[in-house]
């Protein structure tokens, strides 16, 4: 149970990462991904990185500059533009649903304008998940120019595309719906120069 810990990830450029264990049953048609960093990085750098043996940007949250974010399902992306950071925890969600395409991009609480992405994609359930590294190969293939440096906290994965309320109430730290990945139950392994540590401040 990860509550109010964070990881901090202590060296910039880095070659730790953390590995998310998660056992999938089948292919992803919908699903939510949301966590927090704090950061200070101007250069690109990976949040949450979801590869298969056949995609490596499967699923991908990554940041190539302040102010933007790219959102990858199955090697595709969309771009969502955003205030530049004043400094402080950034709290983001995506989700995505295969039927309609549809992207969904929140931060701190609050929706982005919708954009469409890979409909009728299935993403794939035999995972490589991590933090801290964008994966180029399974499991591998880091660039440590777009490594994370900073701290990640409230990680999680659903197999459904929140509800509005939801999205809120992950942005709020409240009770949620039961999630394949979850910050308060996470099987995780560190791997590198990343520690465990209480969160300084809300």
């Amino acid at each position: 149970d990860l509550y109010r810990k964070v990881f901090v990830f202590r060296k910039d450029p880095s070659d730790a990462y953390v590995v998310l264990r998660v056992n999938l049953e089948r292919p992803l048609l919908n699903f939510t991904v949301c966590l927090r960093s704090y950061t200070d990085l101007a250069r690109p750098h990976s949040l949450f990185s979801y590869a298969t043996r056949a995609q490596d940007n499967e699923i991908l949250l990554f940041k190539p500059k302040p102010g933007e974010y790219r959102f990858y399902v199955g090697g595709k992306f969309v771009t969502f533009r955003v205030p530049e950071g004043r400094g402080d925890w950034e709290h983001v969600c995506a989700s995505w649903e295969s039927d309609s395409g549809i992207a969904e991009f929140w931060l701190n609480g609050k929706p982005w304008p919708r954009k469409g992405l890979q409909r009728g994609y299935a993403v794939g359930a035999e995972a490589a998940i991590l933090l801290g590294q964008e994966q180029d190969a399974f499991g591998g293939g880091f660039d440590v120019y777009n490594s994370f440096s900073g701290e990640l906290a409230d990680v999680y994965l659903w197999d459904v595309g929140l509800s509005p309320n939801k999205m809120r109430a992950a942005y709020q730290s409240l009770r949620l719906p039961p999630a394949l990945l979850a910050w308060k139950s996470l099987s995780y392994e560190v791997k590198g120069d990343v520690l465990v540590r209480p969160q300084l401040r809300e």
